[in-house]
């Protein structure tokens, strides 16, 4: 924990997406901030929810999340929601499917084993094409693993969240403040796409307590129409809202699969978030991290220049559409490239698969919830300037 109260975590030297005039990132917002609180980042979640108009919540408790639906089963009825405790995960993900096919904004947050039970619902949410926001506060696995902090659902949320060819829109804050920012956006943009949005955090985000404060006036990153399509009783007045994910003439089906692959290529254009720190200078080392690993990086990056070592980092904010140019630009400038994760090597396919073997690519982890150390990292781009690690190879 004490690695991540050092450095600054707010001054990148860029904290964009793909198309820039689009909305400002979150750091930079132009609408007034409330008096800042410290909250658990459970708890500011939560609470960021509520800021963004989630008047309904659908949950089962598991570490280490549980402070998420604690908070919300005492926040909603404050102003009129609904929180559910469903009987199970998978009860819950099917809730959260009712409830935003009637156009309500709808939240779930689980931990990795419980995301597992949702996966069959959130492919089921992604076909029928209902916006709902879930988060996965990450624990160390497989199977029922432990409670400590993790990055090892990387997989689960960008590849495979579930049967089928869909994809969900997944955001990684790295600080509470920022995790508070990206739900309150996941909101406008699973109403903007019609689709699931999740939040990545790990166990860390769930539970360390920082700072935070919410704006006055917030307005939508996205211009968002009336949701004419949702299933709020018809009295004859407009044609009959159908919310389905089940089309058995196989020429429908194909269409309907074209129609939402049309929409993920739009996020990949439109909604690619990448933070970058140190690449307005020369570097020899470029960091990949995301999460709260990134926070430990930029100590380490500190440290690592202090000893006259030039080293760069890049941190993806949005996993899912992944930020492959700007990591394949921000490369070409280092002889080689590091990624950090909690996980046995999961975003370093991303990463290779941007680089495309242009630069030797080397890793460092922790599993079973040990956590990355600054020291550590320090000590692991100093073995391979001295040629003393190896490259990483897939495929």
């Amino acid at each position: 924990m004490a690695a991540l109260q050092c450095g600054d975590f707010s001054g990148a030297d860029s904290e964009t997406d793909s198309d820039a005039g689009r909305h400002a990132p979150s750091c930079v917002r132009s609408e007034t901030r409330m008096t800042k609180k410290l909250m658990k980042g459970s708890e500011a979640i939560g609470e960021a929810a509520v800021q963004a108009g989630c008047k309904l919540f659908f949950g089962y408790p598991i570490t280490p999340q549980n402070e998420i639906p604690e908070y919300m089963s005492m926040r909603l009825p404050q102003i009129g929601g609904t929180f559910v405790q469903a009987e199970s995960e998978v009860a819950a993900s099917n809730m959260i499917y009712g409830a935003a096919g009637t156009g309500e904004r709808v939240m779930t947050s689980s931990s990795s084993p419980g995301v597992s039970l949702m996966s069959e619902a959130i492919s089921y949410l992604a076909g029928s094409e209902l916006p709902v926001v879930i988060v996965n506060i990450v624990r160390a696995g497989p199977g029922l693993g432990g409670i400590l902090p993790s990055q090892g659902d990387y997989f689960q949320a960008t590849k495979a969240s579930g049967h089928g060819d869909f994809r969900v829109l997944v955001l990684a804050p790295w600080s509470i403040q920022e995790a508070a920012d990206l739900v309150q956006d996941a909101f406008d943009l699973a109403d903007f796409y019609r689709n699931p949005v999740m939040i990545l955090g790990d166990g860390l985000i769930g539970q360390m307590m920082e700072p935070v404060e919410f704006s006055e006036g917030r307005t939508p990153i996205k211009e968002l129409e009336p949701k004419t399509w949702a299933a709020t009783g018809c009295d004859g007045s407009r044609p009959t809202n159908v919310i389905n994910s089940l089309f058995l003439d196989p020429e429908e089906l194909e269409q309907h699969n074209i129609h939402l692959k049309e929409k993920y290529d739009q996020m990949v254009a439109d909604e690619i978030r990448v933070a970058t720190y140190g690449t307005d200078e020369d570097y020899d080392v470029l960091i990949v991290a995301y999460g709260t690993v990134a926070r430990v990086c930029s100590t380490a990056m500190e440290e690592l220049r202090e000893d006259g070592i030039k080293v760069a980092l890049i941190r993806p904010v949005s996993l899912f559409p992944f930020p492959y140019k700007a990591i394949r630009e921000a490369a070409l400038k280092a002889g080689s490239v590091l990624v950090v994760e909690l996980s046995t090597g999961q975003m370093i396919e991303d990463v290779q698969l941007a680089l495309a073997r242009s630069r030797p690519v080397h890793f460092h982890n922790r599993l079973g919830g040990m956590l990355v150390s600054p020291d550590e990292v320090v000590a692991k781009v100093k073995a391979m300037l001295g040629g003393q690690s190896e490259e990483v190879l897939h495929g």
